[in-house]
This record gives C-alpha cells, sequence and structure tokens, in this order.
C-alpha cells in the first residue's frame, strides 16, 4: 500500500472521527500534547514511530490498518500479514483445530474477517447435509452466502427477515476494529442482492425476550433453535490472528438437542 507520509494526518484524522474522539481526548488519553495532534493531522509535523503506535493503540486502529499508518507516516509495517495457515500461526490453528473437535457433536467452524469458513469439525458438514448437498457448492465457502442463498439453506430458516436482519448487523457488530472495509461493503451488497432481504435491516430493532438470538432450521415438520457463540483471539500480534472468528453453535432447546442426538448416533444393525 503506497501511501505519502503527508497523508498521515488524514488518516488520523479519520480514525478520531470513526470512534468518536476529539483531539483533546486523543491527547489525554494517548499522552501526546494536543498541540502535536493539531501539528500531526495538518501536516505541519511528522511523528516518530512510536507516536505513530501510540496514536493507533489508543484508537484502537485495526492491524491492518495500523501497518497502513506507519506507511503513511514513512516507516516499514509493523504486523504481520501472513496468511491465517502460515508456519507462525501453527500455535493458533492447532489451538482453534483443538476447540472445533471438542465441540463435537455440534457444528464449531473458523472464519476469516469475511465470513469465509476456514476449517470445521466434522459436525459441521455433517449438520448441513441433512438440509442440502454441500458437495455441490463449490469453494471457497462463505456462511453468509450458504445462509442468503436461495438454493443454500434460505428455504429452511425459521422467521427469514428476523434472522436476516440479525446476520446482516452481526456483520457491522463483529467487523474488526468496528470498520467496514471496501470488501465487506461489496459481502454486504452481494448479500442484499439476494432476493426477500429485509430493506429495513440497519434500522429494525426486535425486541429482546431471551438472552441470544435463536436460529431456528425447518426439518421433518420441526424447527430446529439453536444458538453461536462467536471467539476470536486475546491480544493478537499478527493481522490473520486478529481477523480469525471461531463460531460454535449450541442448541437451544431440548428438542433440537434430542434430534442433534440422533443425527449423531449410529444406525442400528439390520441382519
Amino acid at each position: 500500500m503506497n501511501l505519502d507520509r503527508q497523508e498521515f494526518g488524514s488518516l488520523l484524522r479519520y480514525w478520531r472521527d470513526v470512534r468518536g474522539v476529539s483531539q483533546l481526548d486523543l491527547s489525554l488519553d494517548a499522552g501526546i500534547s494536543q498541540r502535536q495532534i493539531s501539528f500531526i493531522e495538518s501536516g505541519r509535523s511528522v511523528p516518530g514511530r512510536d507516536t505513530v503506535i501510540t496514536l493507533a493503540q489508543t484508537l484502537d486502529v485495526p492491524l491492518r490498518e495500523r501497518n497502513a499508518l506507519l506507511l503513511a507516516a514513512g516507516y516499514a509495517p509493523v504486523y504481520s500479514d501472513a496468511p491465517w495457515n502460515a508456519q507462525e500461526m501453527q500455535s493458533v490453528t492447532r489451538a482453534l483445530a483443538r476447540v472445533v473437535r471438542q465441540h463435537e457433536p455440534f457444528p464449531a467452524l473458523v472464519m476469516d474477517r469475511h465470513w469465509n469458513v476456514l476449517m470445521t469439525n466434522e459436525a459441521a458438514p455433517r449438520f448441513f447435509n441433512r438440509f442440502i448437498d454441500m458437495s455441490a457448492r463449490k469453494g471457497p465457502r462463505n456462511m453468509l452466502h450458504l445462509l442468503f442463498d436461495p438454493h443454500g439453506m434460505r428455504p429452511f430458516i425459521d422467521d427469514w427477515d428476523n434472522v436476516a436482519r440479525s446476520l446482516l448487523q452481526r456483520v457491522y457488530r463483529e467487523s474488526v476494529g468496528h470498520v467496514i472495509d471496501g470488501e465487506t461493503q461489496h459481502l454486504l451488497d452481494e448479500l442484499l442482492a439476494f432476493p426477500d432481504v429485509p430493506r429495513d435491516w440497519s434500522t429494525h430493532h426486535t425486541q429482546a425476550t431471551a438472552p441470544v438470538i435463536p436460529y431456528g432450521f425447518r426439518i421433518d415438520g420441526q424447527v430446529l433453535r439453536y444458538f453461536s457463540m462467536v471467539t476470536s483471539v486475546g491480544t493478537p500480534q499478527t493481522i490473520a490472528a486478529q481477523e480469525l472468528r471461531l463460531e460454535c453453535m449450541f442448541p437451544l432447546d431440548d428438542a433440537t438437542e434430542a434430534w442433534h442426538d440422533s443425527l449423531t448416533r449410529p444406525a442400528a444393525y439390520a441382519p
């Protein structure tokens, strides 16, 4: 990413606006004088490398964008942009693989920041294959495309309007650093292009009557209800680690758990 160092001030002002922080607030939180911040934003002063990192940390700028700030100020990137399955990520990916395995018999999957599926346990494809032929869907597999596609899971989702709204809102809520980048915006555009997507998703708020938002799937005349628990890597030091998401599905009621138990129970032997 080639940015002139004069652009650093504009980028810093952008992130202040995103976070809703004044120069004075940033000065107090970062321990840097308001005058210096003003000079930096106006282009009258070029900050040192440590100052760039301090400002980025104070504003909770995602690691990928922190590298862009460093480049704009004329410094080399600090945070590794190696892929999620690189050698340096092995300790993290092994831990995630262990977690998804231990979540059997319920579905668990690891996704990147754009909801592309990177890793699953055996329960996940076994679950979705009860509804559709997953082998007919070519990779890379995107979880949101699977749920919104009329040829995917969409026909089996109960209370579609509210589920669609909550999923679209999740894209914003769980985006890295709560910032929608260009690729995430493209994903949103693709989802909104599917039929029967409620257009009031960004302003509609369903009154909460339960501690979690359930996802219902219709099969065999019943509705299976699950909820998801989403986990991220604590204190990440690489871009890939920060952008990974682990999602684990849990049954919300006894009937769903009983159905899931029947899904994993070995078939009876017929002589």
